[in-house]
């Protein structure tokens, strides 16, 4: 017998898969793949990006953040101080901050956190259940339970024109003369780092000549919190963590 034949009878080392088996396996892969994308948007870490203005010069428009859950998990909530990513109160969301996805393929994957979404807010924590905020000392600061606190670090300064204090609203007579609280349990009060230019709790107070206004409004309900921003994900030029700065670390508790 030539060696030839000896090859011919030998039995192959390894079978072909056949089609079907790799289709399933492939299909498996997949499911297995989006049920863990779900698991951890769910529970973990959701992307984001940033719509609009409100939160320069930190955050800019279109940066692709990340949002981690575990923060505020269980007793633990939102900080003074935490950028965190909520949704709509009620009636919060303009144009630019509501958008989604435009394409059939980008809204599938972010329903599975495979692709940042739109349709929620990015704001600063600045008060805390049972906290009061005052706007403002005489050097233009934002007053917590009576301490000032020191924000040049990451809001927007504002020189043109020269802006007096670090809380304005739109509302003109109210500008650097307005207090807030105490913030009821269970919720926050919000400020975007762009003082001039963001929809936050402040913008939601009832001023003294204001009609059928509720209360309540300028307060973010911790249940609609999302999570608190840890990176700036994209662009990667720009890319770093995201921290709690320490500005907040000062302000008492709540008498």
């Amino acid at each position: 017998m030539t060696s030839t034949d000896a090859d011919s009878d030998a039995p192959p080392s390894k079978q072909k898969q056949s089609p079907f088996k790799a289709l399933r396996e492939t299909v498996l892969l997949l499911v297995f793949a989006i049920a863990l994308a779900l698991v951890v948007k769910t529970f973990f870490v959701q992307s984001f990006y940033i719509p609009s203005e409100s939160m320069e010069p930190g955050l800019i428009v279109n940066d692709r953040i990340l949002v981690e859950k575990p923060s505020y998990w269980g007793s633990g909530g939102p900080q003074r101080g935490d950028v965190i990513v909520f949704d709509d109160p009620g009636g919060w969301l303009n144009g630019l901050e509501s958008a989604q996805p435009m394409s059939l393929l980008a809204r599938g994957l972010a329903k599975i956190g495979l692709y940042p979404t739109g349709g929620h807010l990015v704001k600063r924590v600045v008060g805390v259940a049972g906290d009061t905020i005052t706007c403002c000392d005489d050097q233009g600061r934002i007053m917590v339970n009576g301490q000032p606190v020191d924000e040049d670090g990451f809001i927007r300064p504002q020189k043109d024109p020269p802006k007096s204090c670090d809380g304005p609203m739109p509302s003109g007579a109210m500008d650097c003369d307005w207090s807030a609280g105490p913030v009821p349990a269970g919720t926050v009060f919000v400020m975007g780092d762009n003082r001039s230019d963001s929809a936050d709790s402040s913008v939601h107070l009832c001023g003294p000549k204001a009609q059928n206004c509720d209360p309540n409004d300028a307060f973010v309900p911790v249940d609609d919190v999302v999570g608190k921003v840890f990176a700036l994900a994209w662009p990667l030029g720009r890319a770093h963590l995201v921290h709690t700065p320490d500005a907040f670390d000062d302000v008492p508790d709540p008498s």
